[in-house]
């Protein structure tokens, strides 16, 4: 259901369509019958998500994926809306791996090869809305993409990790493999958030020759030790006085999400197989644990994620039994060196990099942390917008990349 079944030659790629098969789909409706809910509080009240996830809504989303979800309906537009394939590269330091891909070719002759990247609980699904804007431009004066989306391992179609060790580190140098060894782009820029951000940050610092530029849309750093950039110390210090209202708000975002919401992460980075057991098994466990991070991450106030486009992205995870999103935490956080996920974001990277600020954005510091880690050369705010950019907010965020790898800064940095 979730592997690929063809024989695979070093790096060439093999087309691939989307299937789940009828067994699981079976088993999955089975399940949500038997479901079991548990209580709600009765001094919690119904907007009140503090506890977690809300018992009514996943009763609905539940009922709603048993009875009127159609996963096969689903299934051929992905399949139609994707250019699938799949591929095995020997990956440095690790060994063979499949990776599943999505490849856009544009027709503009100016285009750029830009790799996007996703996170967690995400699939390649998150690039759903922007692969055909990017490609193809209304405008010849618009900056156009050819555009890649790899999948992480696990995330959704293609065989997840079978020895453990698969982090950031090891997804970047499979990807680079992808980019240069089996597409032929010597030279491209990428994008990401959330795992995406970290991927392709360490991609750029193991690769600076193939990457030459970025840009995130979340930038987990913290202030630079005041040693080091003294002036940033001072603003932290006086924030209630120096900061504006945005970067007071993203402080005090960062701050909610250590003491509220980062349970998930040391759980996952710690035991991920010991969850796996619940997530992997329920559909309703994995629902529940992934619909409250959509409601605390978005921006729910100006983006309602429809309930087919939910359930679509939960059986990215639930096809693979949950486990191997879950594991990745694990793996990220044991990986050594210096582009690692605890390092990544505090040596510095000299590749020049955009960034867009949305405001619901769980990690979005003062521009002045940024730059001390960073070659920041654009950076834009938004009125909204939350973590998962390109599904809340895909114009907004295509109008970015253009903006940003269109200019002059990159296009310099791609003929150098």
């Amino acid at each position: 259901m979730s592997q690929t079944t063809q024989e695979h030659e070093l790096n060439k790629p093999v087309p691939y369509k989307l299937h789940i098969s009828d067994t699981l789909l079976s088993l999955t409706k089975k399940k949500l019958e038997l479901a079991r809910y548990p209580e709600e509080l009765e001094n919690v009240g119904d907007d009140d998500w503090s506890q977690g996830a809300k018992v009514k809504e996943v009763q609905r989303l539940a009922n709603y994926w048993k009875d009127d979800y159609d996963w096969g309906a689903e299934e051929v537009k992905i399949n139609s809306e994707f250019e699938q394939f799949t591929v095995e590269v020997n990956v440095l330091g690790y060994g063979p791996q499949v990776l599943h891909f999505a490849h856009h070719i544009s027709s503009h002759p100016n285009a750029i090869p830009l790799m996007f990247v996703q996170g967690w609980p995400g699939s390649f699904l998150e690039a759903r809305k922007i692969v055909q804007p990017l490609t193809n431009p209304p405008s010849k004066k618009e900056q156009a993409f050819h555009v890649i989306v790899p999948s992480i391992p696990g995330f959704g179609p293609g065989p997840p990790p079978t020895k453990s060790g698969f982090g950031p580190v090891h997804t970047a140098k499979a990807f680079k493999q992808l980019m240069v060894d089996v597409l032929g782009y010597d030279k491209f820029v990428t994008q990401g958030g959330d795992w995406g951000a970290m991927i392709t940050r360490s991609l750029a610092m193991q690769y600076p020759q193939h990457v030459r530029a970025c840009h995130l849309n979340m930038f987990p750093c913290g202030p630079p030790p005041w040693y080091k950039a003294p002036l940033t110390m001072g603003r932290l210090i006086l924030s209630p006085w120096l900061y504006t209202k945005r970067e007071m708000n993203a402080l005090e975002s960062v701050q909610y999400y250590l003491r509220e919401q980062s349970g998930y992460l040391k759980t996952q980075s710690t035991r991920p197989q010991s969850l796996a057991f619940g997530l992997g098994d329920s559909p309703i466990g994995l629902l529940g644990w992934l619909v409250e991070k959509f409601h605390e991450w978005m921006d729910v106030e100006n983006y309602k994620m429809p309930d087919e486009e939910i359930i679509t992205f939960v059986m990215m995870h639930w096809m693979q039994g949950a486990i191997p999103g879950l594991r990745y935490y694990k793996a990220a956080y044991a990986e050594e060196g210096p582009t690692n996920a605890k390092n990544s974001f505090v040596n510095y990277c000299a590749t020049p990099v955009g960034v867009s600020g949305f405001p619901k954005e769980i990690f979005s510091p003062p521009i002045d942390w940024m730059r001390a880690v960073a070659n920041v050369q654009w950076f834009k705010e938004h009125d909204k917008g939350g973590h998962f950019a390109a599904v809340e907010c895909p114009e907004a965020l295509v109008e970015d990349l253009r903006d940003w790898f269109g200019g002059s800064v990159v296009k310099k940095s791609m003929e150098a």
